[in-house]
């Protein structure tokens, strides 16, 4: 547990503002995202449930309330850090008693994230992968929180790097949350803050859509507090809302503004802009050599990798790349024969691009964001993988996650892609992977009879081509296992083993030759 800071501090006022959405997606018709901000008390939080139906909505608005009255009757010398885990671990507690004793709540979870402001001093706690960033006084923006998920378990292991854990097809399976199991761990930090500072909590239903070079950006820009949610919720409506999206920004003191930023930060234009540097002539002339040889910039992939706090707390700096594009090599190549005349109109053309693209970035960005020069990090997606080594990893390292933990596989894992299917029974999914899965952790937690139909189902919709073999002569061994606890089934599970066993080809016995009489 982090230890309590008690530098003494003048009062810092803080404000904040909120955004929640139901977003766009038919599969997701109810909102299960909550959230606390009271400014007035420094209380912040947002949580997003899981468990379809109404289970969801109730698991993230259980946890606000508890969270609430706690700190509503917190006495004034309390250690906020201790009051905190208490309240997100009574949290857990209520929502799995609900789980427990009712059976349309009994696969409902929830992540959440807090923060607390005192002066100059944050108390931060959260559980799943909702997230915290922290934008310092210069412009660097820092992610206070690690994702509890499956593929950032992995990647922290070494297992996977952050790139191929962007693009995973299980990157939004989390792997801890309050309610899925009695107790839970809750990740807590203190740490103080400068005048100035600004925070974001925010689900993952913002994250999925806005990388966090695009947040700092946006956080930079909008120094009004209602404008920057409102942004965000239009940026993730642009791009499809796929999910419930909720946000609270906060600012402690000042309030900064971008231009007052940029006295120390270089200026780009967004990112989605071919950026044109603005050259003298004679640095138009020296350009022709360097546009002719240079390769071309590149791109390395987002990351959703958490970053830990700064150097004296282990976080690690968010930058966007900048590109130099904007001029074609070939027009440079030809204009190089032409002498003073041809360099001259290449200069002309070089001033025309940087006008409109400012002019661009003016009119359809709106004002102009600043970057960092070093370690600079582009946000561009690598592509889903594709080959059959990728589809071998990504089985396999969902099939240890469940033989790991199958109850909490079942619990956190499972109603999270039958959302994501839009079904609300596990069974009635149409992916026959999920559905080995699904009958896997049921063996594995003694549930005969759902293993048996989850088995049966992927039988059902697999056959024995190259494709789909391996699937189904799993869940064909897993029906087999199932019927060693169950006499009712081993007739079907003996006739689809009796499917994948090769018989020995026939041998043809060596002539014997006959003795001649």
């Amino acid at each position: 547990m982090s230890q309590p800071i008690n530098h003494p501090a003048p009062e810092l006022t803080v404000k904040s503002s909120a955004v929640t959405d139901r977003g766009l997606s038919e599969k997701r018709p109810l909102n299960e995202d909550s959230f606390l901000a009271d400014a007035e008390r420094g209380i912040f939080s947002v949580a997003d449930g899981v468990g379809g139906a109404e289970a969801g909505e109730v698991a993230s608005q259980t946890a606000i309330e508890v969270l609430d009255e706690a700190f509503r009757h917190k006495e004034e010398n309390a250690d906020i850090e201790d009051l905190m885990e208490l309240a997100i671990q009574r949290a857990n507690a209520s929502i799995h008693k609900m789980a427990q004793e009712h059976a349309k709540f009994a696969m409902m979870a929830t992540t959440i994230v807090v923060l607390h402001i005192k002066n100059n001093v944050a108390t931060i706690g959260h559980v799943g992968d909702s997230r915290l960033y922290r934008l310092t006084p210069d412009g660097h923006l820092l992610r206070e929180t690690e994702d509890h998920s499956v593929v950032e378990e992995e990647v922290r292991a070494g297992r996977m790097t952050a790139e191929q854990a962007a693009n995973h097809p299980s990157k939004n399976i989390i792997s801890r949350a309050l309610g899925a199991e009695d107790g839970v761990e809750v990740d807590m930090k203190v740490m103080e803050v400068e005048d100035g500072t600004q925070f974001l909590l925010c689900t993952d239903g913002i994250t999925r859509h806005i990388p966090d070079y695009e947040l700092r950006q946006l956080m930079i820009l909008n120094d009004d507090l209602p404008t920057l949610c409102a942004t965000l919720k239009e940026r993730c409506y642009e791009r499809g809302a796929e999910d419930n999206l909720t946000a609270v920004a906060v600012r402690v003191g000042t309030s900064i503004s971008a231009a007052t930023r940029s006295a120390e930060m270089d200026e780009t234009l967004t990112p989605e802009a071919n950026v044109v540097p603005t050259l003298s002539a004679s640095q138009a002339a020296r350009s022709m050599d360097t546009l002719e040889t240079a390769p071309p910039a590149e791109f390395v992939p987002a990351s959703r990798k958490a970053f830990p706090a700064d150097a004296a707390q282990g976080s690690e700096t968010v930058n966007l790349e900048r590109t130099m594009e904007g001029v074609p090599v070939d027009a440079v190549r030809q204009s190089r024969g032409g002498g003073f005349f041809g360099r001259f109109i290449l200069f002309l053309l070089v001033v025309g691009a940087v006008a409109a693209a400012f002019y661009g970035g003016r009119r359809y960005k709106g004002p102009i964001p600043y970057i960092d020069r070093d370690n600079q990090i582009a946000a561009q997606a690598s592509p889903e993988p594709t080959s059959s080594t990728d589809a071998f990893t990504s089985f396999e390292t969902k099939r240890r996650a469940v033989d790991q933990d199958p109850a909490a596989w079942l619990t956190m894992v499972a109603p999270v892609e039958v959302a994501r299917q839009g079904f609300h029974n596990a069974l009635d999914s149409t992916e026959p992977e999920f559905l080995y899965l699904y009958g896997r952790a049921s063996l594995l937690t003694g549930d005969i009879d759902e293993a048996v139909r989850a088995f049966e189902a992927v039988i059902a919709k697999t056959d024995l081509s190259p494709a789909n073999a391996t699937l189904r002569k799993e869940a064909t061994l897993g029906l087999a296992a199932a019927a060693l606890k169950s006499d009712k089934d081993k007739p079907t599970a003996q006739t689809h083993l009796d499917e994948i066993i090769q018989k020995p080809a026939a041998t043809v016995s060596p002539a014997v030759s006959q003795p001649t009489p």
